[in-house]
C-alpha cells in the first residue's frame, strides 16, 4: 500500500478556519456528547484527504448516521488511529516533547478513561504543555495553551502518516 503524506499545514489550516464555528458539511454533535472528535477527525482529513470505510474499524463521514464510531468517539479514534494498518491516517503514542503541528492530543479528567480529543494548531520552542497550542470544539478555542486545561492525564498521537 502506498504512502500518502500527511499535510500538517493544510489540516492546521482548517482547524484555524472552524475552531470557532461549525462546518455546515458536518453535523454539530454538541447536543450528543460533544463534538470535540468530530472536529478533530475534519482537521484530519483536511490534512490526509483519504478515508477508511470499512465497516466496523474504519474512519469516515458522510452523515450524522453514516459515520464510523471512530469519527467522532475518542476511544475509538485512538483505537483506529494506533491500530490502522490500512487506508486513512495513522498515528503512535509518543510523549508530549515529540508533539508537532497537526498531532492529537487526548485528554484524560478524572483518571478512569480519555474524554476529550484537541487538535495541536502550533508548537511553540520546546513542545511542553505550555507552548503547545491548540484547537478544538465541545469548548471551542483557538490556540489555547494546552496548560490551561485541568486534566489527569494527557496522550499525545503523533501522526505518522497516511495510506
Amino acid at each position: 500500500m502506498q504512502n500518502l503524506t500527511y499535510n500538517r499545514a493544510q489540516a492546521a489550516a482548517y482547524a484555524q478556519r472552524w475552531a470557532l464555528e461549525r462546518n455546515p458539511k458536518y453535523f454539530n454533535f454538541d447536543g450528543l456528547g460533544g463534538d470535540c472528535t468530530n472536529f478533530v477527525s475534519q482537521c484530519l482529513y483536511a490534512g490526509a484527504g483519504v478515508m477508511n470505510y470499512a465497516k466496523d474499524l474504519g474512519w469516515y463521514y458522510h452523515a450524522p448516521h453514516d459515520r464510523a464510531a471512530a469519527w467522532s468517539g475518542v476511544e475509538y479514534l485512538y483505537r483506529f488511529l494506533t491500530l490502522n494498518r490500512l487506508k486513512g491516517p495513522y498515528a503512535k503514542e509518543l510523549p508530549l516533547s515529540a508533539a508537532e503541528t497537526g498531532d492529537i492530543i487526548q485528554l484524560n479528567f478524572d483518571g478512569l478513561s480519555y474524554t476529550h480529543s484537541l487538535f495541536v494548531v502550533s508548537v511553540q520552542q520546546n513542545p511542553n504543555a505550555e507552548n503547545i497550542l491548540i484547537a478544538s470544539h465541545t469548548d471551542d478555542s483557538l490556540n489555547r495553551p494546552l496548560n490551561t486545561y485541568y486534566y489527569n492525564h494527557c496522550r499525545l498521537l503523533h501522526i505518522e502518516g497516511v495510506r
